[in-house]
């Protein structure tokens, strides 16, 4: 079985038009571009106001049942799909509660459907883009407090490099996880499994 080879490309666009290549696994992509991406599904293209207008737009990229533009795509390149989306601003929802009424549970919707659009929607390797780096600054040890501020590099790293102490002995607990003090002696404390 062939396995889809999903364009590299920096959007939507650019992976219909023109990608800077195919590639079926994150590490096949990332090799080409020598840097990540990422797996995304964008739509792309205007928006047509039924399907069959959009498949004769996008004819050769889509599988096409109709009996007079039978097509049928490679299994290779069928990365394109044309999905069925709200025209315009979806309107709020209206607060609605259970009727329990003539063997139904919610009421009727009122109202007629919402109008649709088709777009074409296309899956493939986006090119991450690449942050700048900051330029970072050693961590200051807590040793140092407010005088690793005045300090060099060279001597902020010295410091650093050297073994954590404590500034003071660690004091002793009060009391253990497997330990209790019994009721009438508070004064000892007895290990408890």
């Amino acid at each position: 079985m062939t396995a889809v080879r999903y364009p590299v490309a920096q959007n939507a666009e650019a992976a219909l038009s023109g990608p800077l290549a195919r590639a079926a696994r994150a590490s096949e992509a990332e090799a080409v571009v020598g840097g990540g991406v990422e797996f995304v599904s964008e739509a792309a293209g205007p928006a047509f106001p039924s399907r069959e207008a959009a498949l004769n737009a996008y004819a050769g990229r889509l599988d096409d049942e109709r009996p007079e533009h039978r097509v049928t795509i490679e299994p290779e390149d069928r990365y394109c799909a044309l999905i069925e989306l709200a025209a315009g601003p979806t309107p709020p929802r209206p607060a609605m509660k259970p009727v329990y009424r003539n063997g139904r549970r919610w009421p009727k919707p009122s109202g007629a459907a919402q109008p649709t659009v088709w777009r074409l929607s296309i899956r493939y390797w986006r090119v991450a883009v690449a942050q700048p780096m900051l330029e970072a600054e050693p961590p200051a040890s807590p040793r140092a407090g407010r005088n690793a501020a005045t300090l060099d590099a060279k001597a902020l790293r010295e410091r650093l490099s050297e073994p954590l102490r404590p500034l003071k002995p660690q004091q002793p607990l009060d009391i253990g996880l497997f330990e209790v003090r019994p009721p009438e002696a508070p004064h000892i404390l007895m290990p408890d499994e």
